[in-house]
């Protein structure tokens, strides 16, 4: 196999280093003249009859955030122009909190979103360790929203959606939402030092751990107002691109990989507990990878299954390769075995041959069954959050937050 597809050799971080450059290259038309992020078309350019997501707002500071540490020229005029867009029309002045979709016409999605605010609260730290005068301000009132309106402390986890006056909460419960907290939670608690951040991490990860052990490690996704699992949930639309039914392989690789990083920063002097959690993240990967990986006959990750593990959403997403990249280096840097290693190579291979756009840049964000782009789910390629952070996360500090390590060049060490 060529090396560069290879864990730790000089070729793979190189050929990493170059995906980068290209991708951030790739973003540089993403801001409407508000600064919230256009939705990006094949080559780059925007297609502004899309909503303009706030999450994908949030996304892009957190990309430029990092290409900002990476001393990528023009990082912090595009941070500039999504901080203002989150500090301006992306924010619902007369409700409190941020819509979840500006619409070309010049109205809003009329809903808010557990999902939109997990994002923001991470575009809020990246502001703050990028130095951004408004900066805290962004972060503060995230968290502050956050806390009022998503934050369950009694459950322990966090609500998905409410109407845009936030009098009316929806009784879907989701894990999609709660992970993205997950990752935001950690991210702030490094930046603000507040560890009760972590800890509700740790709450979230215990059910998590609980629902997908009993469940042969294929992670439920939906649950009801009680958090009582519904296991048939969008049936009759299985390619949903938030509520897809069933199992989806790749949440069961990014959870394994936040599981990860929770672990080795809570259980920093307890090997024995982060270890617990560390076997659970390998039980997680394992599944997905066997249900999930070349399953149907030809590369690549499908995007859902049934709760058996056969197929049904066949179409990859690129957002699922980038996951699996991120999380087969870190548990082989952790583990040593050589299955993560050979799956991380495996990854590398399938994202050079079929996902990388040699022609006009970026990854493309949905295939079809035989490989080739599709784009009944993501049309486009929208933003460069999974792909951008699967370029870094293989060889920084498992243990940190992925702005916080670059930011300190905290790479992986033994």
């Amino acid at each position: 196999m060529n090396k560069k597809y290879l864990i730790d050799t000089e070729e793979n971080k190189k050929f990493l280093e170059e995906i980068r450059e290209d991708l951030l290259n790739f973003g540089h038309q993403f801001p409407a003249p508000d600064g919230t992020c256009y939705y990006l078309g094949d080559d780059g350019t925007p297609w502004k009859e899309y909503n303009r997501e706030t999450y994908a707002t949030s996304r892009m500071t957190h990309v430029y955030t990092l290409g900002k540490f990476l001393e990528h020229e023009g990082s912090d005029e595009l941070i500039n122009a999504a901080v203002g867009g989150l500090m301006g029309t992306a924010r619902d002045k007369e409700n409190g909190g941020w819509y979840s979709a500006l619409t070309p016409d010049g109205g809003h999605a009329e809903n808010k979103l557990c999902y939109a605010h997990a994002f923001v609260i991470l575009a809020g730290t990246g502001a703050v360790l990028a130095g951004h005068a408004e900066g805290e301000k962004l972060l503060q009132d995230a968290l502050k929203t956050y806390d009022r309106y998503f934050w369950n402390e009694e459950a322990g986890m966090s609500c998905d959606t409410w109407n845009t006056e936030f009098t009316v909460m929806d009784p879907y419960r989701g894990l999609n939402a709660n992970m993205h907290t997950v990752e935001a939670f950690l991210a702030a608690a490094d930046v603000t030092k507040d560890e009760k951040y972590r800890v509700r991490c740790g709450r979230i990860i215990d059910r998590v751990i609980g629902w997908a052990g009993n469940n042969e490690w294929r992670i439920p996704e939906h649950y009801t107002s009680e958090w009582v699992p519904d296991m048939e949930c969008n049936k009759e639309h299985p390619d949903d691109q938030f509520k897809p039914y069933g199992a989806t392989p790749g949440h069961g690789l990014e959870w394994a990989r936040l599981i990860t990083q929770w672990a080795l920063s809570t259980y920093k002097d307890d090997k024995e507990k982060a270890a617990k959690y560390i076997a659970a993240s390998e039980n997680l990967f394992n599944r997905a990878v066997e249900d999930g990986w070349n399953s149907d006959g030809a590369p690549g990750i499908v995007y859902t299954t049934d709760w058996d593990g056969k197929p049904i959403v066949h179409d990859r997403m690129h957002w699922v390769l980038a996951e699996g990249i991120n999380t087969a280096a870190v548990l082989y840097h952790l583990t040593g075995k050589q299955k993560y290693a050979d799956d991380y190579a495996d990854f590398m291979e399938y994202l050079d041959d079929k996902v990388l756009d040699h022609d006009k840049g970026s990854w493309f964000h949905q295939m079809d069954q035989n490989n080739v782009p599709n784009g009944t789910v993501w049309p486009g390629k929208p933003d460069l959050y999974h792909a951008i952070q699967a370029t870094l996360i293989p060889y920084y500090a498992p243990d940190l937050s992925i702005a916080v390590a670059v930011k300190e060049g905290k790479k992986y060490s033994r």
